[in-house]
């Protein structure tokens, strides 16, 4: 990592569709739209977790950029767990004699190469002379990109969903709740209906709210090959009107690009169930000078990974206040900006 460079951590939750969780249904979760919910009396980001006693239970997470760090729960109830990235994998315990009082850091890995990578969590439970019990507790994530090279400067710009930049196909209505960004948030559950829209930038992040009649939809960047996301709620559940997360949750980011123009596309696949899809903003990331990171290969990036340093359940780690939100643009400590009103709307998820 560039110390000198603009860099950024991303912070997701675990609610978040760039997740992709195996089997939802082995994970237990707090519903967001229940009545007693209250995320601010939770010491969990957004008020939200995953929570699993079943061996095996995993999710996957794929990022590009030298550095990741997963939180979630350390205590008595808790047993060993598995991290893999790139095919290197560490086992460790979230065991502690008492719980931890804030998100425990799972794993981190600091030094690998700049490269596209693939962070697979999975629950091992009660293994041989484990202390402790057979649970898992995933809370969020955080990794770190490089926005613009050292002396830049980088600003953000939002476009809610009615900015005429983005186009839509299909038939799509609108809902408002002082939860969304701008106050309103709009959706389809048109079959292949469509937000596309250009623009320039080092990074753009999508954001919309899930719900339990949420379902698949793909995401095309620049003509690439189109990437599929579930956008079911993080309860999992029956196809239903149930356990809506109204405050914005990150639907697709992308970092590193160049200075050129790009296009992205969002397609809603409703399937069987008609299947809705909902869009409440859009974030740029604007440099004053690009200059996008050469990627290393896959190769490389296993080998930097072994060596990278880990935590397990040794001393709790508390996250800064501005990490209080999923999917947060919070700086790196080298270089603190203030970036776009986006970030205030999510509880520092703006």
């Amino acid at each position: 990592m560039d110390s000198a460079a603009v860099n950024t951590n991303v912070t997701v939750d675990d609610f978040d569709c760039v997740l992709s969780f195996q089997d939802p249904a082995v994970w237990d979760t707090p519903d967001p739209s229940s009545p007693t919910f209250d995320a601010k009396t939770s010491q969990w980001l957004m008020g939200t977790y995953h929570n699993t006693t079943v061996a095996g239970a995993a999710l996957t997470f794929n990022f590009t950029g030298p550095a990741i760090y997963v939180f979630g729960a350390a205590g008595p109830a808790y047993g060993s767990y598995e991290v893999v990235v790139d095919g290197v994998a560490t086992q460790a315990s979230a065991y502690a004699a008492a719980n931890a009082s804030a998100p425990h850091l799972l794993y981190g890995a600091s030094n690998l190469t700049y490269a596209a990578h693939t962070l697979l969590l999975r629950n091992l439970g009660k293994v041989g002379a484990d202390a402790g019990g057979s649970a898992l507790l995933f809370d969020f994530l955080r990794t770190t990109v490089q926005l613009a090279p050292a002396g830049a400067t980088v600003t953000n710009r939002t476009m809610e969903e009615t900015d005429p930049a983005l186009k839509y196909t299909g038939t799509w209505g609108n809902n408002t709740s002082p939860n969304f960004s701008g106050g309103g948030t709009t959706f389809t559950n048109g079959d292949n209906a469509t937000m596309s829209f250009t623009f320039n930038g080092s990074a753009v992040y999508v954001f919309g709210d899930k719900k339990n009649d949420h379902g698949l939809y793909s995401v095309v960047l620049d003509g690439g090959v189109p990437q599929v996301f579930n956008g079911v709620s993080g309860c999992g559940g029956a196809f239903g009107m149930t356990c809506e997360q109204q405050k914005p949750t990150l639907k697709f980011f992308a970092s590193n690009l160049n200075a050129s123009s790009h296009t992205l596309t969002i397609m809603n696949h409703p399937g069987v169930n008609n299947s809705y899809l909902d869009l409440d903003s859009v974030v740029l990331t604007v440099p004053s000078v690009y200059a996008p990171r050469a990627l290393a290969n896959t190769s490389a990036s296993a080998s930097a990974s072994s060596s990278a340093s880990r935590s397990g359940a040794s001393s709790p780690s508390k996250p800064s206040s501005a990490l209080h939100s999923a999917s947060t643009l919070t700086l790196a400590p080298l270089l603190y900006l203030v970036l776009g009103t986006l970030w205030l709307l999510r509880a520092v998820r703006r």
